[in-house]
């Protein structure tokens, strides 16, 4: 029932009492209006402009912008009149610029945006000069005119054209050549010689270089100069070791003998002797000794005192009557070295002794895996003797296996050599040594020349389980890496036969992987503690979750309650209580398969009826007893019957992760999970 007022259009009010002007232009003219305009309010309207350099699409002085008007760039070199003889406009967004035209150079210079250019041939008079340059030049300065620059004798170009024109403006092109002097630095070092220099490194300086004393001159130039270039020209001198020591040889082997190269006679030389030992399969040891040696035989010899079983390197060295380089021999334990694979089953090394000939002997002792396998489960041992300098054997392997071969002999004071050889022909590049880590870990090596690159393996892996046919695990993923020794942990279930298929598209090659998971303890029974009476007290069996392996069997042991704190599940003399009758040491009373156990399922004690195997004897009246309910695991066909295997002659330590052949059906069942329930009768 009340009024309201609307101001009208272009103004605002309070909706009662007034309205005023609304000023359209405070939005922004570039909101309002547009790009390149200006904004002007009026009372109850406004209205837009273009700026200066500018004009509205729709030719209109002002505009209002709902039409879609909008400001467009004006070309001012379209009018008449604006530049004149010789000259040249040029447009710019809001603006212009005048130019002269090559032949005419302005002539009262510029008034606004106008030019005056005067037509006549530009002189640009003599070009200027550059330091340390000689300019080329053909005397002419009109317009167009060029001329040329170079450095001197002895300066290079840094930077710069070396070329100037005369312009229409009458000057020459700004260059910014520069021309430094020639400087080739330090000459490079030559080894084993010294250089004399005075110094300089300008352009044609010489340096002469000179063998350091103990060297002698072997060829080549030894002088260098400073080029143009500011290089030194590459010299080619040659210094070898003066011929004091030569035709070294070791004998008796800890024996070294040489040959002197001066002829004089009765001339007394002293030699100095560096020894350094070190033992390749001992890291700490170090051996070090040093001393001179005076002799005046032209054919010296010297025993040295060193330890058995250690590689030596000796430095013989003349320090008088003039000193000489170093001359370095080697003395090598009798032994062998550089143990190589070839043709994936055979191998080859190097022997250190000066023997050759001389027949060695070598034991071999391998020991054999299969990959899935933790433990070595195949041993050879042998014995070879040959004479040879690098002898060669090739051994029976098989393959899909990885093998260690231990390699020593008897006469160098038990030298030996280790070595790993994996047995997998077609996918030695991509995967070797493959080991199983943690029971669902994997990892192997990848070749050497392939490390450090990214490669993409595919898995495809199914578990399975003998004894539980409806199972049926898969998984199938990518892996990328760069590493040369890639690792993968698998989720994978427990008690579960897996194969795992390993392939990289890279190589188009693919391993199969076999790998078998334990089974852990079963969970405890979940059972309530409560005390009952009556000839057939009830229990309730509740269903155990299957998270660490799955469950085979629930049991029920009745026990006389003095027994309670003694009996073990997994004694040796819990066998006895595997049978079908009441026992006054215990009994069992009911066997139920793992898939007929439902939740809180009930079963009443003594009531007379078989569960399994078992008979369910009646409970003597004024008798008290502990009842065990137990949780059974079983797998891979291994039973905890050491009793009986013991009688057999055999004494065999069975745990889950051991496979017996010979032994019979035997089958393994984890006992210790068990808790009591204690009956009133």
């Amino acid at each position: 029932g009340k009024k309201v007022c609307i101001c009208n259009y272009g103004f605002v009010g309070n909706g009662r009492t007034h309205c005023q002007d609304k000023d359209e232009c405070q939005i922004g003219a570039s909101k309002i209006c547009g790009e390149h305009t200006s904004c002007h309010n009026t009372r109850g309207s406004f209205y837009c402009i273009c700026l200066e350099g500018y004009h509205p699409s729709n030719n209109n002085k002002t505009f209002i912008p709902n039409d879609g008007t909008y400001c467009t760039d004006t070309d001012e070199c379209q009018v008449s009149g604006l530049c004149g003889v010789g000259g040249r406009c040029v447009n710019t967004v809001g603006s212009y610029n005048c130019y002269c035209m090559e032949g005419y150079r302005p002539e009262n210079g510029t008034a606004g945006n106008t030019v005056s250019c005067k037509g006549e041939i530009t002189d640009c008079g003599r070009p200027p000069s550059i330091p340390n340059t000689d300019m080329i030049w053909n005397n002419i300065s009109q317009l167009g005119s060029a001329v040329y620059y170079q450095c001197k004798k002895g300066y290079r170009s840094i930077n710069g054209r070396n070329m100037s024109r005369c312009t229409y403006n009458g000057s020459w092109e700004i260059l910014a050549l520069i021309c430094k002097e020639v400087d080739c630095g330090i000459p490079p070092p030559i080894q084993h010689a010294e250089l004399v220099w005075n110094p300089s490194s300008s352009l044609g300086s010489v340096v002469q270089y000179s063998c350091h004393k103990g060297f002698e001159y072997a060829g080549g130039n030894n002088i260098s100069v400073c080029t143009e270039e500011g290089v030194w020209v590459k010299n080619t001198l040659k210094c070898t070791v003066k011929a004091a020591i030569g035709n070294v040889s070791i004998f008796n082997q800890t024996c070294v003998k040489w040959r002197r190269s001066t002829r004089e006679t009765n001339l007394k030389m002293v030699y100095l002797f560096h020894v350094q030992g070190r033992r390749w399969h001992q890291k700490a040891f170090f051996h070090e000794a040093t001393f001179t040696f005076t002799t005046e035989e032209e054919i010296p010899e010297l025993c040295l005192d060193l330890k058995a079983g250690t590689n030596y390197t000796v430095n013989i060295t003349v320090v008088s009557p003039e000193p000489s380089g170093p001359v370095t021999v080697t003395i090598k334990e009798e032994g062998f070295s550089s143990v190589s694979v070839f043709n994936d089953t055979c191998l080859k090394w190097k022997r250190h002794s000066g023997r050759i000939g001389v027949k060695e002997t070598y034991l071999f002792r391998i020991l054999g895996r299969s990959w899935y396998q933790k433990e070595f489960s195949r041993e050879m041992i042998f014995n070879f003797t040959t004479g040879e300098e690098t002898p060669e054997v090739c051994l029976e392997l098989n393959s899909g296996a990885n093998y260690m071969v231990n390699i020593t002999t008897a006469s160098s004071k038990g030298t030996s050599a280790l070595i790993t050889i994996a047995i997998k022909t077609e996918v030695k590049e991509a995967f070797s040594n493959m080991r199983i880590l943690n029971d669902t870990c994997l990892t192997w090596r990848q070749s050497i020349r392939r490390a450090d690159r990214k490669e993409i393996y595919s898995f495809h892996i199914q578990g399975r389980r003998w004894y539980q046919k409806e199972f049926f695990h898969e998984m199938a993923f990518n892996l990328t890496t760069y590493g040369q020794t890639p690792e993968v942990c698998l989720d994978l279930r427990p008690g579960t036969n897996y194969t795992a298929n390993i392939s990289t598209a890279a190589l188009d090659l693919s391993v199969l992987v076999s790998m078998t998971t334990p089974i852990i303890d079963p969970p405890f029974p979940e059972i309530e503690f409560v005390t009952v009476r009556g000839p057939a007290p009830a229990l309730s069996l509740r269903k155990a979750e299957d998270r660490n392996g799955p469950i085979s069997f629930y049991q029920v042991i009745v026990l006389p309650l003095a027994l309670q704190s003694t009996f073990t599940c997994d004694s040796l003399a819990a066998v006895t209580f595997f049978s079908n009758a009441t026992d006054a040491e215990g009994y069992v009373a009911a066997e139920f398969l793992a898939k007929d156990v439902a939740d809180n399922m009930l079963i009443s004690l003594g009531d007379r009826h078989y569960y399994g195997a078992f008979y369910n004897a009646p409970l003597k009246q004024g008798k008290n007893y502990c009842v065990v309910l137990r949780i059974i695991s079983q797998w891979n066909k291994v039973m905890d019957l050491l009793g009986i295997i013991e009688s057999q002659g055999w004494r065999v330590y069975i745990d889950s992760h051991t496979f017996l052949e010979g032994a019979g059906l035997l089958n393994f069942q984890h006992l210790r999970r068990r808790k009591p329930l204690c009956i009133r009768h």
